[in-house]
This record gives C-alpha cells, sequence and structure tokens, in this order.
C-alpha cells in the first residue's frame, strides 16, 4: 500500500468522524427544537421570555421564564468577576514567572480541580459554604447567589487559566527578547508585550469560561437555592434555567405543556451558549496575534 493511499484512507477516516459528530448535533438540535417549539401555539414568545410568574403546576399554568434568565445571568456574572481574575493571574504566573519545579505542581492542581465531579463541587457548597454563609451573615439560607457564584467560579477557573495559559505560550520569543533587549523589565514586558500579544486566547478563554458557567446544571441546581424569583440582594435564592430544567424534567407529564415549556427553556439555553462561543470565536479572529504589541 502506497503512502498516498495510507493518507487518503486517514483523510476519510477522520473526515467520517467529523460527520458523525456534525450529524449528532444535528440530531439534538433537532430534537430540541421539535419538543420545544410547540409551546408557543399556547404561549406568545413574548410572555414566555419576559413573563415573571414560573407555575408550570398552577391552574392556569404560568410559564414566565424572565426570573430563570435572570438567575442564570447573575449567577455567570458573579462567578466571571471571581473566575477571571485568578483564573488569568493563575496562568500569567505560570507561563512566565513560575520556577520549574512548581509550574508543575500548579498545572497539576488546576487540572485536578478540572477534574472534579460537579456533583462533589455542589456538595462542598451544601456542606461547607452554605452553613458558613449562614452562619456568618445571619442568614435564613446559605443557598444563594454568593454560594452558586463561587462554586461555578471553582469551576471555570481551570478553563479560563488552561486556554490563557495556551495563549501566552504561543506569543513569539522574539517579541519577549526585543522587549528585554529594549531594557523592559519583566513586569513591563508582560503586561505590555505578551498579555496584548496573548489577548485574542485571554479573551476567548474569558467567554469559555462564562459559556460553561451558564449551562453548568448540577452546582445551580444544588446550592443556587431553588427560587424562581427575581433576586433583591446577593443573598437571595435563584432558580438559573439549568436548575429548573433538571429538577422538573421527571416529574413533567410526557409531551404536554410542561414538558414543552422545559424543552423551550432548554432552546433559550442553547441559543445563549451559542452566542458566548461566536463571540469567542469572533474575538478570536478579531484579536488574532498581529505582532503590533509596543512598549
Amino acid at each position: 500500500m502506497t503512502r498516498r493511499i495510507k493518507e487518503n484512507i486517514i483523510k476519510y477516516v477522520l473526515f467520517l468522524f467529523a460527520l458523525v459528530s456534525v450529524l449528532v448535533l444535528a440530531l439534538i438540535v433537532f430534537s430540541l427544537f421539535r419538543e420545544g417549539l410547540p409551546i408557543f401555539q399556547k404561549v406568545s414568545l413574548r410572555d414566555f421570555l419576559l413573563g415573571m410568574e414560573w407555575y408550570p403546576t398552577s391552574e392556569p399554568p404560568l410559564f414566565g421564564i424572565f426570573p430563570l434568565i435572570v438567575g442564570s445571568f447573575i449567577v455567570t456574572f458573579f462567578s466571571t468577576l471571581i473566575a477571571v481574575p485568578l483564573g488569568v493571574l493563575s496562568a500569567i504566573y505560570i507561563a512566565e514567572i513560575a520556577p520549574g519545579s512548581i509550574k508543575e505542581i500548579l498545572k497539576s492542581l488546576i487540572e485536578l480541580l478540572a477534574g472534579i465531579p460537579s456533583v462533589v463541587l455542589g456538595f462542598f457548597g451544601m456542606i461547607v459554604v452554605a452553613p458558613w454563609l449562614q452562619e456568618t451573615f445571619d442568614l435564613p439560607t446559605g443557598l444563594n447567589i454568593i454560594n452558586a457564584s463561587v462554586i461555578l467560579a471553582i469551576m471555570a477557573i481551570p478553563t479560563i487559566s488552561s486556554i490563557s495559559e495556551d495563549a501566552l505560550y504561543a506569543v513569539s520569543r522574539e517579541f519577549k527578547e526585543a522587549s528585554y533587549a529594549l531594557g523592559a523589565t519583566k513586569f513591563e514586558t508582560i503586561t505590555r508585550v505578551i498579555m496584548p500579544s496573548a489577548l485574542s486566547g485571554i479573551s476567548t478563554a474569558v467567554i469559555l469560561g462564562m459559556s460553561r458557567a451558564i449551562g453548568e446544571t448540577m452546582v445551580v441546581l444544588m446550592v443556587a437555592g431553588g427560587a424562581a424569583a427575581i433576586p433583591e440582594s446577593l443573598f437571595d435564592s435563584v432558580r438559573p434555567m439549568p436548575a429548573s430544567i433538571a429538577a422538573e424534567m421527571g416529574e413533567a407529564p410526557y409531551r404536554g405543556l410542561h414538558y414543552q415549556a422545559l424543552f423551550a427553556t432548554g432552546i433559550v439555553l442553547f441559543v445563549l451558549t451559542l452566542i458566548f462561543n461566536l463571540i469567542a470565536d469572533y474575538v478570536s479572529h478579531k484579536f488574532r496575534q498581529s505582532g503590533s504589541a509596543t512598549l
């Protein structure tokens, strides 16, 4: 068998795997829209997205998911505020500052953090973080926005740190050497040469970290509190969209209005996650390393 034939076989095998992946995704999206769209024959899109009450088992049922959307965005926003500085700064330290031995230890710890199941982090939030918040701030419950944001941040840090670290390693060595040759300090080189050059990858890391946070199910189901209402403070309970789907799908009558409403909520969540990924792709191309960093 000639080398060209082997290469063609490998090419077609890889194409087949890629095609299977696309087909599986297409089937998932098709099923999601097939089960979710019928709800809009009974409930208007405006009432569904902007409705303030989610009572799917009342008479008549109310399917307003605006409090669920707000809950998702709030916990995602505050988890991002926590995760981005920790993730990006840890990536900078590992890639540019840490000695070799410490670098390997920190990378291993971050990889270990990424491998912790979300249900384990949820138990940590319920057993450790919730009682501490309740006692420290004299709250009726420790299952709230702060708790969910902290646990989601812990989950997002490995994604942000790993992708940011790869982006920092991708910066051309010539940039760094030129900066040092001009008399710049390490801090100046990091902030004015390396960071601008790696901005594309770091921005992508942040957006993908947010995407993971908004789509996480188990953690928010366990520690966000489950209140389908607009929160008035950071210590209030919320119910993000993934938590509502996971908590109610098992009791929703098959292809009933409640069942369809949950699938429609999944459509909204899918669209939001898709938007995050499209933004990440746009940012990745918009701020691609161009070698224009200057001292």
